[in-house]
């Protein structure tokens, strides 16, 4: 075990000294994949932002039923109760409006006042308002309600407004596939570049690693440096990019601050919680050790 330490511990040494020997180079490769690795951050940063915004505009979604004219006065309470046994875990809640409150109500209004008195009797009907609860495939499953509850006896119109939800999943469901083909984009980024590099490194040292075989080194010796440059590589890459990210906020919220504002709302992008970024840069420091074992079999063999 302890022997196994000590090899770990000169393999990262060696790859700290290889780094240094060549700063130029080093702090070349390091930007390139910081730059690189901020790119998603952004927008990974903008998906994170806008799902408050989206629970916000999505947390009420309503469908009308509208009742026959002609309904008994105990029919809207009675459709309201089988919505609440049938659908309870669908809807969030349900309100009944009567026909005699409508009719107060838009009389109240002065663009309807005039034109309502004219009006002989109350040609409203009863009408129950059924609020949705908050989730994933909205507008398809208010539609579905919608198509089952104008089958329902009694029942003369279901209104609902469907297209503003179906944008905003169509939006965030584009946003979630172009972060993902950047993601894949940035990855073969990161893999091509620590596989030069470290192809680079293995051209340079390659009489030293032929020292090392003949004097008995192993494979898993003379490679485990390599492996060590590409983890720390990306690693270092990936706390650049995440600080490159967070500067570019910066002038980017004072931006959108004055959009936000001349609408009377209040929006800031922000980055991924702490324990994202932590997955971020393992995963980035993982696929860079990949990376530098795939080019390493491939170019130390001689």
């Amino acid at each position: 075990m302890r022997s196994l330490l000590r090899q770990h511990r000169y393999a990262l040494a060696v790859t700290l000294r290889r780094l240094t020997a060549s700063p130029i180079s080093s702090l070349t490769n390091l930007l390139v994949i910081a730059l690189a690795l901020s790119l998603p951050l952004l927008g990974a940063s903008l998906l994170v932002s806008m799902q408050p915004v989206a629970r916000q505009v999505s947390v009420t979604p309503e469908l009308t039923i509208f009742l026959k004219t002609d309904a008994s006065s105990t029919a809207a309470e009675q459709l309201a109760g089988r919505i609440r046994k049938e659908h309870a875990e669908q809807v969030a809640g349900v309100r009944v409006i009567g026909k005699d409150r409508a009719l107060t109500e838009l009389r109240n209004n002065p663009a309807w006042e005039q034109a309502l008195k004219v009006l002989p009797g109350n040609p409203l009907p009863d009408a129950v308002v059924a609020s949705l609860t908050p989730g994933d495939q909205l507008a398809e499953r208010a539609d579905a309600l919608a198509q089952a509850w104008r089958k329902w006896p009694g029942v003369d119109l279901v209104q609902l407004d469907t297209a503003w939800v179906q944008r905003l999943e169509a939006l965030l469901r584009f946003g979630r596939i172009g972060l993902l083909l950047l993601a894949l984009s940035v990855a073969l980024v990161v893999l091509a570049t620590v596989f030069n590099t470290v192809r680079m490194q293995a051209l340079s040292q390659r009489e030293e690693i032929g020292v090392a075989r003949l004097v008995g080194a192993t494979e898993s010796f003379v490679r485990r440096p390599f492996l060590y440059l590409g983890s720390v590589t990306c690693s270092l890459a990936a706390l650049i990019g995440i600080g490159i990210a967070r500067l570019a906020l910066i002038p980017l919220n004072d931006a959108l601050a004055s959009l936000a504002r001349s609408y009377d709302a209040e929006f800031t992008l922000a980055l991924p919680s702490t324990w994202m970024l932590g997955v971020a840069v393992v995963s980035v420091a993982m696929l860079g050790a990949l990376s530098a074992r795939w080019s390493v079999q491939r170019n130390t063999r001689f």
